[in-house]
């Protein structure tokens, strides 16, 4: 069984740069026809697809976000990571990591809350 579990601070100040790991157990993240995902959800909003890192190592944004927006992996470890630049308070969110493919997206963490303030 897949598993999927995210890390990183919860609470990060405006201007600074979050960093979240997703770290991968059941399944390799380099095996074929998969991509690893980000998704968040600010409070009281729906869910918003961040980035995908597909098996091969590209990667895929969201426009709106791409700018400020890195997805990288170690596959050493078993893991991928999200930076997200210049974080805002807007940026405050449930964050969580995904596994799919095909924009279907079957395994979840279970979700990390960030808070950005100062």
């Amino acid at each position: 069984q897949v598993r999927l579990q995210e890390s990183g601070p919860g609470l990060v100040k405006p201007s600074q740069t979050l960093s979240l790991t997703c770290t991968v157990s059941g399944e390799s993240i380099t095996t074929n026809n998969n991509a690893w995902s980000w998704f968040r959800q600010p409070p009281g909003k729906g869910l918003e697809w961040m980035a995908d890192i597909h098996y091969s190592g590209n990667t895929f944004y969201n426009p709106s976000l791409k700018s400020r927006t890195d997805l990288s992996r170690d596959t050493s470890k078993n893991q991928f990571t999200l930076q997200l630049r210049s974080v805002t308070p807007e940026d405050t969110a449930v964050y969580y990591c995904a596994k799919g493919w095909n924009w279907s997206y079957n395994y979840w963490g279970q979700g990390t809350q960030v808070t950005v303030s100062s």
